[in-house]
This record gives C-alpha cells, structure tokens and sequence, in this order.
C-alpha cells in the first residue's frame, strides 16, 4: 500500500527452474518495472529463455516486478474506486514518488536485504527519476539498467506521439478524466481469436509496428495473441496530460496543475520544478533501439550527457521499442549482457562484493561483450 493509499500487484520469481526455496533469502534482488499501457506481465511475454525476468530467475537472481498504479493489475485503493476521477488524477510522477518507495521498501522488508538491481523498460525508467529527488531510495539501486530511456519526446513519432500531441482540454472531452486504454473484452476477444489468424496477423503486427517502430523478423508470430491479449493494460488520461506538458515545453518537468495557486500547493513555487537527472549518480547502463519510435535515437543521445554516472550504451541497429521485451534474440542482444556488466561491477567498483552464498551465476555460457564497448573494465 503506497502513503497516498493505492493497493499495488508485485510479482515474484524467487527462484530459477529446478530449484528450492531454500537459499531465496540469500539471492540478490532485481526489480523489473514495465513502461506505459502495460503491465508486470510483459516481462514473462516471451518462452522463458526470451523472457529477461525467467533468464534472471535462472541465472540466481530474487526477481521482482512492480505494476504502476492504474496498471490492471493496481487497480485498487483504501479510500477511491476505479471509477471516481479521484482515483485516476495521477501521472508517472506518483509512480515515481509513492509507487516505486512503497515497493522496494516492501521488497527489502520481504528479502531483509538492503540493496537491488533495478531495470526499467520504457516510462519504467522515467519512474526512475525518483532516485535523483530521493536519495535514501538512490541509495538502494546498486545499478540501474535502461532499456529504451524516455524522459523527452519531442522527436517521437507515430499515434503515440499524435495522441501526446492532442491538446489536454480536447484529450479530456475525447476520452473523459479517467483511464485510457483500458484491459477490455473485446481488446481480449479480438487478439485471441483474431490476431493468430493468416490475414491478420499481419494487421495486428502493423499495428504495433506503427506504435513502435518496424522489425518484423524480431517478433514471434505464434505468440502474437499472448502479446495483444495482455495488452494495453491501461493508464491515466492525466498521464497523457504530463506527456503533452514535457512534449510543449521541451522540458522533463513534473506535473503542472495549471495555474500558479494550484502549483504552489503542491511545489511550494508557481511552476512546476525540472527533473534533475545529473542528480542521479547510481551506475547506469543503456540499451536503444534505432528502429525505436517512442524513444528514438536523438531522444537517447541528448539523454546520455546528461547522466554523470553512465556505464555502458548500446545502441542496436534493428531495435524497436518492444523488442527489449518482446525480441527472439533478447539473450544474444542485452540478457548477457547485463550479467556480464554486474559481474564486472562487482570485481571493479565494489570491493566487499556479495556474500559468498549468492553470487550470481549465468543461466548460460554469456556471450562476452566487445572491449570497445566496455571502456570502464580495466581486464579487457
């Protein structure tokens, strides 16, 4: 339960397969936290070894992943239901500021640990931001993986961008106070019944591939109903509202309320403050998708200096904004990757490492990234 009162769905893979419970108190700790219209259950999209969270269950993590309120599956709160506009007048910096606390203080209390790995997909890393105003969390994160960063969008494109473009007053008459894109029926129907069926399959994938970005040889096609059937899992309109507010202003401010009385109520000043992302000093490492329409090259390269901890980025040529989640050569592309950089973080830049009972393993011979592109490993 977060301190403004919304009830929050984590999931949890304690363990990798083939093993106990036994040594779970002991693995070290990694949160998943998934980007906008989607939920805790695109990390497990995918057959296990495509499917990050399953490979770092395998590879000896305690793998946790948080669903933002709103998400399908946080939908509820102590005082509002879902259909009172009290309930959905929220955008991704509560997540930021009440969510993201709420479930990482759970998780230590859970793991009695103090520490974790934190990757976020998307929004996911934008509610990431919470480290640079909140330092105790900060403090937290051992390292912090982006995939696909958004914090700008104002070289996005297609509907995504169109409907970030929508001024708020028209957003608001076209969809109401509330949700947006909600978990459905028919959406259920639809990708079930339809979207494996020859002829439209193909309109299912263009449809996502104008959302995200084209690369249709990444995808797994037979999985297509999976994909569509948990997804959009729903938002606030006053989510849009924020990005339409950093899409006019070219800034990453927080969520201005509209006129100066209400600003100061809520910031103590009559505009809204920026995110401050030199702030964020934890090790972090980025992966970006050329093919990306949501977080698109020059969005990621105006992000990088701005960064003064920045470990490692990757930008991979054929990438859309879903293939860090959905992709058939996710293993090959980062999954390794990822352990690799922990485990040279551990030798290098943190020399108590872990208890000798939880040192992580690799799921599979990891595939050894190039040199040149670890310029921080001294043992290249």
């Amino acid at each position: 339960v977060t301190e403004d009162g919304f009830i929050l769905g984590v999931y949890r893979i304690p363990y990798g397969k083939g093993e106990n419970s036994e040594r779970t108190a002991q693995r070290p700790i990694f949160y998943l936290q998934h980007g906008m219209f989607v939920s805790a259950s695109s990390w497990v999209a995918n057959p296990p070894y495509t499917s990050l969270a399953f490979t770092l269950a395998d590879s000896g993590y305690d793998v946790w992943m948080g669903n933002s309120r709103g998400s399908v599956w946080s939908q509820k709160h102590v005082h509002y239901s879902p259909e009172s506009p009290e309930f959905w007048a929220f955008s991704f910096d509560e997540m930021a500021k009440y969510d993201l606390v709420a479930t990482l203080n759970f998780i230590m209390k859970k793991t009695n640990q103090e520490k974790l790995y934190y990757v976020g997909h998307s929004q996911g890393t934008t509610i990431g931001t919470s480290f640079s105003t909140n330092p105790k969390l900060a403090q937290r994160i051992e390292f912090f993986f982006a995939l696909a960063p958004m914090v700008s969008v104002q070289h996005s494109r297609g509907p995504l961008k169109t409907l970030m473009s929508i001024p708020p007053s028209l957003l608001k008459v076209i969809f109401g106070r509330k949700e947006l894109f909600p978990k459905s029926a028919l959406s259920q129907f639809l990708s079930s019944q339809m979207c494996n069926r020859k002829g439209f399959n193909i309109l299912c994938t263009d449809f996502l591939f104008r959302v995200y970005g084209y690369d249709r040889e990444n995808i797994n096609m037979s999985r297509l109903d999976v994909y569509l059937s948990q997804n959009p899992a729903g938002t606030s309109v006053q989510n849009i509202v924020h990005w339409n507010q950093i899409l006019h202003s070219a800034k990453f401010q927080v969520y201005d309320w509209g006129n100066p009385t209400a600003n100061m109520a809520h910031f103590n000043q009559v505009t809204p403050p920026l995110y401050d992302l030199e702030a964020i000093k934890i090790p972090t490492a980025i992966w970006s998708g050329e093919q990306d329409r949501i977080a698109p090259p020059r969005e990621v390269d105006n992000l990088l200096p701005k960064l003064p901890n920045l470990i490692y980025h990757k930008k991979i040529p054929y990438y859309n904004h879903i293939d860090f989640l959905l992709g058939l050569d996710t293993p090959q592309e980062f999954f390794h990757e990822i352990l690799y950089l922990i485990k040279m973080y551990m030798k290098h830049y943190r020399p108590y490492g872990l208890p000798s009972n939880s040192k992580p393993r690799c799921a599979s011979p990891p595939k050894r990234p190039p040199c040149h592109l670890l310029l921080w490993v001294r043992d290249c």
